[in-house]
C-alpha cells in the first residue's frame, strides 16, 4: 500500500462539552516553566490559542518543543506557572486530567497498539460522541482497506493516519501533535498536514503541531512561534514568518537550511 492520503470531507465529531467564553483562548498558558527534575528546559513562557487555530511550534532540535508538549499533557510536571482549558486551570503533572480536559497528545513515537488492529485501536479510545469508523476514513481513506490489519503491520504514514484518528475519537479541545512527519517520505507529510488543517476549521480544536517541515507547517498554521534554547523568541502569524525566511533562520542560531 503506497503512502499516500486523501481529501475527502470529513464529518469529523466536535470537542467535548463545555466551550470557552465567546471570543476567550481555548488554551491559556502563564509563566510555563518545565523540564526534568529540578532542570529547568523551558524558560516562563506565555501562550494563548483560541478555537479553531493551527499553532506551530517551531524551533532546532533541543530547544524544548517536545518537553512544552509533555508538560502541557501532563506527563511532566511543571515548574511553574499555569495551564487553562476553557478557563479551568489543569493540575501539574495529571496526564488522566488533562486528557479528560480535552488535552489529547498525538506523541513522536505514535505509541500504537501493534496487536491490536485499525478498528481496535480506534475503539478502546473513544469516547461518547466521538468520530465513527466510517468518519475516520473519510477523513483518512488509505484506512478504509486496513480496518482489520493490526497496527505494527501498516506503513509508516498509515500509523500516522491511525495515530491522529485515534486522538481524534476522544473528541479533543486541544490537539498535540509532535513531529507528524517523523521517518516518513516528504510527500507523504504533503498529504498529511493538510489535514491537520482541517480538524481545526471542522472541528474547532486547537492544534498545536511541532513540525520539523518548516514552510509545511506555515502552509497549514495560523500563527507559529518559535523556540530556541527553551525560550519563546517569536509568535507572529504564519504568514508573517514565511515572509520573513531570512529572519526565521536567524531565530534557528546558525541553521543554514529550513526544509
Amino acid at each position: 500500500m503506497s503512502e499516500t492520503n486523501g481529501t475527502s470531507s470529513p464529518n469529523v465529531a466536535a470537542g467535548p462539552v463545555g466551550t470557552a467564553a465567546p471570543g476567550g483562548p481555548v488554551l491559556e498558558v502563564r509563566g510555563l516553566e518545565a523540564g526534568y527534575g529540578p532542570i529547568s528546559v523551558l524558560r516562563p513562557m506565555d501562550l494563548s490559542v483560541e478555537a479553531g487555530t493551527v499553532l506551530g511550534v517551531l524551533g532546532p532540535n533541543g530547544s524544548g518543543k517536545t518537553t512544552l508538549m509533555l508538560t502541557l499533557a501532563g506527563l511532566l510536571s511543571r515548574l511553574g506557572g499555569d495551564v487553562r482549558v476553557n478557563g479551568t486551570t489543569l493540575p501539574s503533572g495529571r496526564a488522566a486530567v488533562a486528557n479528560r480536559s480535552g488535552l489529547v497528545l498525538v506523541p513522536d513515537d505514535r505509541a500504537l497498539f501493534t496487536a491490536l488492529d485499525v478498528r481496535e485501536n480506534l475503539a478502546v479510545a473513544r469516547r461518547a460522541g466521538g468520530p465513527t469508523d466510517d468518519e475516520i476514513v473519510d477523513l483518512f481513506p488509505p484506512l478504509a482497506p486496513r480496518l482489520r490489519v493490526t497496527a505494527g503491520e501498516l506503513s509508516g504514514g498509515e500509523q500516522q493516519m491511525l495515530a491522529v484518528a485515534r486522538a481524534l475519537v476522544q473528541r479533543p479541545r486541544v490537539l498535540l501533535i509532535d513531529e507528524m512527519s517523523m521517518g516518513l517520505a516528504p510527500v507523504v507529510v504533503e498529504g498529511l498536514l493538510p489535514v491537520v488543517r482541517r480538524i481545526a476549521d471542522e472541528t474547532g480544536a486547537v492544534v498545536l503541531l511541532v513540525e520539523q517541515h518548516v514552510q509545511l507547517a506555515l502552509d497549514v498554521a495560523d500563527r507559529a512561534v518559535v523556540l530556541v534554547h527553551g525560550e519563546l523568541v517569536r509568535d507572529e502569524a504564519a504568514a508573517d514568518l514565511a515572509a520573513d525566511p531570512a529572519g526565521l533562520e536567524a531565530a534557528y542560531l546558525g541553521a543554514t537550511t529550513l526544509s
